[in-house]
């Protein structure tokens, strides 16, 4: 089939190269350069890398807005593809390629719509998440469903090494939906079940509260590990928590710390965390044992307890 792709982040490649094996992409879709790093300087999306690697005509585009919908209709594709894009198509595009727009989305719909699946799931405690290809429509999430795969979570997998686990699944599943699609064999039936929305994360959503179970603290942790941050807060300052995991050690106050080995534990409502790795705000990552050593404030700091002090 002759395609168009629309994506930006690492986790829509494995699909762009999936289906450029066996189809013909006739362009490639992505947001424009950001900047990144400290130097703030200018670097193309994951996407769009991978496209120039391909040999693929891009168009980068903030929306799709007219002059975008026109370039992109002006390509006769047969069926568009999109997977985590970061905006949205409206009519007359989406009726534009003959198949119309299909969507992967890395959720088992109709659990989970919106922008932040995985990290929603995570939070919630869910232990297992998915993949879905749908029709694009409209309404949020929310077309005919092709095709879907359940994933099982890792109990202590973070955001990142789920979404990174459901690339490459989503990848496959999208490739043979397509391959139906151009035999005429695909069949998309309505989604069953109640919807659950997962709204984009916000920086609040990484704060850890320590008056919480252990369970609820981790998960947490998890869904809002690498973006955007699980944090807490020491003396109103934030404090970025990049590793940790569950422990059996005896209880501690919530947010009282004790030194364990290479750990630091953080008292919840039940066990405690045992955080190994933090970043304080203005500094590197560094060892949880040595950023408490070198604060040298020993029972004397109670870290954030659901409030924000910054």
């Amino acid at each position: 089939m002759r395609l168009v792709f629309a994506g930006t982040p690492a986790v829509a490649v494995p699909t762009l190269r999936a289906l450029t094996a066996a189809h013909e992409v006739a362009a490639v879709v992505t947001r424009p350069d950001a900047p990144l790093g400290r130097k703030r300087v200018l670097t193309p999306s994951p996407v769009a890398a991978a496209a120039e690697e391909l040999g693929l005509p891009v168009i980068k585009a903030t929306r799709l807005d007219d002059d975008a919908a026109a370039r992109i209709t002006a390509l006769r594709a047969e069926l568009g593809v999109i997977v985590a894009y970061g905006g949205l198509v409206r009519e007359p595009l989406l009726s534009a390629p003959a198949h119309g727009w299909i969507n992967l989305h890395f959720s088992l719909l109709p659990r989970w719509r919106g922008a932040a699946p995985v990290q929603r799931a995570l939070i919630a405690g869910d232990t297992e998440t998915g993949v879905s290809v749908f029709q694009l429509v409209p309404a949020l999430d929310a077309g005919d469903l092709f095709a879907s795969r359940v994933v099982e979570v890792p109990s202590h997998a973070t955001a990142d090494d789920v979404l990174e686990r459901l690339a490459v699944e989503g990848a496959a599943v999208t490739r043979d939906v397509v391959a139906g699609i151009a035999e005429g064999t695909a069949v998309a039936a309505p989604q069953e079940g109640e919807p659950t929305l997962a709204p984009k994360l916000t920086l609040q959503d990484g704060l850890l509260d320590w008056s919480r179970p252990l369970a609820e603290v981790f998960a947490r942790f998890r869904g809002a590990t690498p973006e955007p941050g699980a944090h807490t807060t020491v003396g109103g300052e934030r404090l970025k928590v990049l590793a940790a995991a569950p422990s059996e050690a005896s209880p501690l106050e919530p947010g009282h710390v004790r030194v364990d080995r290479k750990a630091l534990l953080v008292g919840t409502a039940t066990s405690p965390l045992a955080v190994t790795r933090v970043q304080p705000a203005g500094r590197g990552a560094m060892a949880a044992t040595d950023w408490w050593r070198g604060l040298r404030a020993g029972d004397t700091v109670v870290l954030g307890a659901g409030k924000d002090e910054a």
